[in-house]
C-alpha cells in the first residue's frame, strides 16, 4: 500500500468509527508498521489540517466538531482499476457516445496509476469483456435519443419492429434508456398507442427531437409495473406464473442464475430445481428455455408447456 492509499484508507476508518481506534489496529488495518503510521497522521494533520485527536490510551479519532473530508477526488489503486473496468465495460457494451466524456476522467486516472508505478493503459489489455449475441449494428440516434430522455424532450421517429417490418410513424414521451442482453431499447410512453411501448433503438430511424414539447412523465411505480414486472423485454403486466424444473445437474447451474427480480426457488428431493417466474407475453421463455434441452421440463401452465414442447418437436422434424 503506497502513501495515497494508505492516507485514504486511513480516512475511511476514522471516518467509519465513533470512538478512538488503537494504534494497534491502524497498523493491523493498514498494514504498517507504528513509525509509517505516525508519518501519515503528521501528513494529514500538516498538509491537510485534519482534525485527528490522539485520545491517550486509546487512540485516534476525527474532532466530532468539525466537518472534514480529503480535499480532491481520492481513490485506492484497486478503485482506480474498476473504474478503468467500467469504462471498458462501457466501451464494449455500446455505442461510443461517452467516450468523450469519460476520456478526460480515463486519463486522469491512468495519470494517477502511473504515479504509483502501474500502467493503466497497460493493464487494461488484460481485461476481456465477451458480449453475449449483441446486434451487430450502428446506433446514429443513441445520442439524440438519449438526450431526450435526460431533457425531458418528445421524440419522433419511424418504427420498423423485427417481428412484423411494418414500419410506422410514432411521437413518443421518452422514460428511460434500457440495456438488455448487450442491446440498447428505448422504454417510452407511446402517443399514437397511447399506452407504454418499448422500442429497439436500431429499429429506430429518422429521428427528430421536438424541443418545444415536454415528455409527459409515467410514475417510476407505473413504468415498473408495466415493463419490469413480467419476464424479459416484452410490455405487459405478469398475469401468469411459469414453473420450470431443471434436471439434477443442470440445477447446479441455474441455482445461481438469477431470471427474474420476483423470481421463486426451491430444491427437490431428487436434487432437481424448480424455478417460479412471472411473465406475460411467452416468447422469450419459451426461447430461454428451449435452450435447456431435456434438462428442463415446463411443470405449468399448460399452455407454456405445449409452446415449449411444440418448438422441440418442430427443432427435432428438422433433422428426421
Amino acid at each position: 500500500m503506497d502513501k495515497f492509499d494508505r492516507i485514504q484508507q486511513l480516512h475511511r476508518i476514522l471516518v467509519s468509527h465513533r470512538y478512538p481506534v488503537s494504534t494497534t489496529d491502524l497498523c493491523r488495518q493498514l498494514e504498517c508498521s507504528r513509525a509509517t503510521l505516525n508519518r501519515s497522521i503528521d501528513y494529514m494533520i500538516t498538509m491537510l489540517a485534519a482534525p485527528i485527536v490522539n485520545s491517550r490510551g486509546k487512540g485516534y479519532f476525527y474532532d466530532p466538531h468539525i466537518a472534514f473530508e480529503l480535499p480532491g477526488l481520492w481513490f485506492t489503486a484497486e478503485e482506480l482499476y474498476s473504474l478503468l473496468s467500467m469504462r471498458k465495460l462501457l466501451d464494449e457494451s455500446g455505442p461510443g457516445v461517452l467516450q468523450q466524456v469519460m476520456a478526460p476522467v480515463q486519463k486522469r486516472i491512468e495519470r494517477l496509476l502511473e504515479r504509483n508505478g502501474r500502467g493503466g493503459s497497460t493493464e487494461m489489455a488484460r481485461i476481456r469483456i465477451l458480449s453475449m449475441m449483441p446486434r451487430s449494428c450502428s446506433l446514429p440516434y443513441f445520442s439524440r435519443v438519449s438526450t431526450a430522455v435526460l431533457e425531458r424532450k418528445r421524440l419522433s421517429f419511424s418504427y420498423a419492429g423485427r417481428g412484423d417490418n411494418q414500419q410506422s410513424q410514432r411521437e413518443v414521451s421518452p422514460q428511460r434508456l434500457t440495456h438488455y442482453r448487450d442491446n440498447w431499447y428505448l422504454d417510452a410512453f407511446c402517443h399514437l398507442r397511447n399506452g407504454l411501448r418499448t422500442f429497439s433503438l436500431e429499429c429506430m430511424a429518422g429521428v427528430y427531437v421536438q424541443e418545444t414539447l415536454a415528455a409527459m412523465d409515467v410514475d417510476e411505480v407505473e413504468l415498473n409495473l408495466q415493463l419490469g414486472s413480467a419476464y424479459g423485454i416484452f410490455a405487459g403486466v405478469a398475469d401468469k406464473v411459469a414453473v420450470l424444473r431443471f434436471a439434477p445437474q443442470r440445477a447446479r447451474w441455474v441455482a445461481d442464475e438469477a431470471w427474474h427480480p420476483q423470481q421463486e426457488s426451491r430444491w427437490l428431493e431428487d436434487g432437481s430445481y424448480e424455478l417460479h417466474i412471472p411473465y406475460a407475453n411467452a416468447t422469450e421463455l419459451v426461447m430461454d428455455t428451449c435452450r435447456h434441452g431435456p434438462e428442463v421440463e415446463v411443470i405449468e401452465p399448460q399452455s407454456l408447456r405445449d409452446a415449449v414442447a411444440g418448438q422441440l418437436k418442430l427443432a427435432a422434424a428438422r433433422y428426421d
